[in-house]
């Protein structure tokens, strides 16, 4: 796998990240929390946190894991090809969308989650292969947006275990729309991104209340038709 360095029209330019032991505690943290909020039930969901460009190497969550009772000694290390440089346990089979989302936009960090408001909005839109959002005063807690007339587009993939295509996928996304702040895989969930891992829970936070208004106001004005 090619190693990028971000742009100077990416989200940063080769800029420092926090060591290890910072992004494990950070990633933790933001495991603890994400559960307490129902976004990261089970075994679902999995965080990343660049913590070095050149060479490119990546904090994340090891796969399998309860995301409400993360210990540090549970965050791997890896490299741009998905291989473990620290820790015990595997990479996510999932890692490699991280990868993709770090080379193409230069994030800090990636964080994805598995909310009830999300994987339903991600199916009911599938069709469109996107969902919009616009209008509401919460879409300027995303980087660059400042005017609630703002219009999110969020595109939708079709989830797959095939992971070497999801990712020729997910890439072909973000070279489409580069300005975009998430993508959620159909009946699966949400990856959002930031220049560091505060950026990128502000995003997350951010999503999930759109996701809710959303889907609160979509399903009460327009149910879906009673089964046959």
């Amino acid at each position: 796998m090619s190693q990028a360095v971000p742009s100077a029209e990416q989200l940063i330019v080769n800029s420092p990240g926090p060591d290890f032991d910072q992004a494990a505690e950070s990633l933790c943290e933001i495991g603890r929390e994400f559960y307490r909020r129902g976004w990261v039930f089970g075994t679902s969901g999995n965080f990343s946190a660049t913590i070095s460009w050149s060479p490119l190497r990546l904090a994340i969550t090891s796969s399998g894991l309860d995301k409400g009772s993360l210990s540090p000694s549970k965050i791997l290390e890896i490299d741009s090809d998905s291989q473990l440089l620290r820790g015990k346990g595997r990479p996510s089979a999932e890692t490699d969308l991280h990868l993709v989302i770090v080379e193409q936009l230069g994030a800090g960090s990636v964080l994805h989650t598995h909310s009830i408001w999300s994987t339903l909005l991600s199916d009911r839109w599938a069709a469109d292969t996107g969902l919009v959002l616009e209008g509401y005063e919460m879409l300027k807690g995303l980087s660059g947006v400042s005017t609630h007339e703002h219009r999110e587009w969020v595109p939708i993939l079709e989830n797959s275990q095939d992971y070497v295509a999801l990712r020729a996928d997910l890439s072909a996304v973000l070279k489409r729309h580069p300005k975009c702040h998430g993508v959620l895989l159909r009946k699966h969930g949400l990856y959002t991104w930031g220049r560091d891992i505060a950026e990128a829970r502000r995003h997350v936070e951010i999503f999930e209340f759109l996701f809710e208004a959303e889907a609160r106001s979509q399903f009460v004005t327009n149910p879906a038709p009673p089964l046959k």
